[in-house]
């Protein structure tokens, strides 16, 4: 039997992955200190570990950083107390935030200025949601059910601001039920879902259609990732989150003619090949490409690492 695998497109890294990790490698590049990274650039074990072979030193807070060096922060974004804290200790600090995730902050920013309570859609505990309430604590509410849209009692205008890396269909009914309850709550004039998230969800549901199986690559702290699995479910497809190639055991492909394969935002590239790699050690194989659209868009480093 000759093995379809079925490619998702877009699929791997994004634009603001793909910033976050440069900014990292042009300065262990360039600079003779130790570099510093406070969580994770972006959520994948693989980019991590790296990293961490070129001389990356990831801490989880800037306690653990030695004054007046170098820290980078991850593509997920802080809170305003972050870099207060890093000022008071001396750090040279390099953003990597996201510049969608920016917007998001700036957007929160803009409503708490008005005297909104900001509801923001979006995973407690996720380090971009922790960094998006830090911008007005006091004035912002997460919510990541309908049930706790339900619960909301806000009295005054309301503003409402979304994680960037949610599923899109759950984020509409989330929106929906609170303009629902609270019909003059407003959002963004554009949508806070990324262009990657929505592309690769996208394309993840055409192929689940066509596929008995679909492998996303991912780690498991990766929202968008974890997202992914879920879309396919969805469509009524089998579908496995792995970090790595050797994370698919044979067992799922006995019996599978069709594999759609495709991987998180976070995810490199050469992961994706492996688990081709791997399919293809039990037999014959086909590659097919489904492609949704094509993606152009790069973001600008920041001055610190342009040249």
């Amino acid at each position: 039997m000759t093995r379809t695998i079925v490619l998702a497109a877009p699929r791997s890294f994004c634009a603001g992955v793909e910033r976050a990790i440069e900014i990292v490698e042009r300065l262990l590049a360039a600079r003779p200190g130790p570099i510093y990274v406070r969580k994770q650039i972006v959520h994948n074990t693989s980019v991590v570990e790296h990293l961490q072979t070129r001389g990356a030193i990831f801490v989880d807070e800037l306690d653990e950083v030695p004054e007046g060096s170098t820290v980078v922060f991850s593509a997920h974004g802080v809170a305003p107390a972050v870099h207060t804290a890093a000022e008071q200790r001396g750090l040279d600090v390099v953003d990597a935030t996201c510049p969608l995730v920016t917007k998001v902050h700036q957007e929160a920013r803009r409503y708490a200025a008005r005297g909104h309570t900001v509801v923001l859609i979006g995973h407690a505990g996720h380090e971009e949601v922790e960094g998006t309430l830090g911008e007005a604590p006091e004035q912002t509410v997460q919510v990541s059910e309908l049930a706790e849209v339900d619960e909301l009692e806000v009295d005054g205008p309301i503003s409402y601001l979304t994680q960037t890396t949610l599923a899109v269909d759950e984020t509409t009914a989330l929106i929906d039920a609170l303009r629902n309850k609270f019909p003059g709550a407003r959002g963004p004039d554009t949508a806070d879902i990324c262009y990657a998230t929505t592309n690769r969800q996208a394309a993840v549901a055409t192929i689940a259609e066509q596929a008995e199986l679909v492998i996303v690559v991912g780690s498991a702290n990766s929202s968008n990732s974890r997202r992914l699995v879920e879309v396919a479910q969805r469509t009524g497809t089998t579908a496995y989150l792995v970090d790595r190639a050797t994370d698919v055991p044979v067992e799922w492909l006995e019996g599978v003619s069709v594999v759609g394969l495709t991987a998180g935002a976070s995810a490199p590239p050469a992961l994706v090949h492996a688990v081709i790699e791997r399919i293809a050690e039990l037999g014959p194989i086909r590659i097919v490409e489904h492609e949704v659209t094509r993606e152009t868009l790069r973001f600008t480093l920041p001055p610190e690492v342009r040249h």
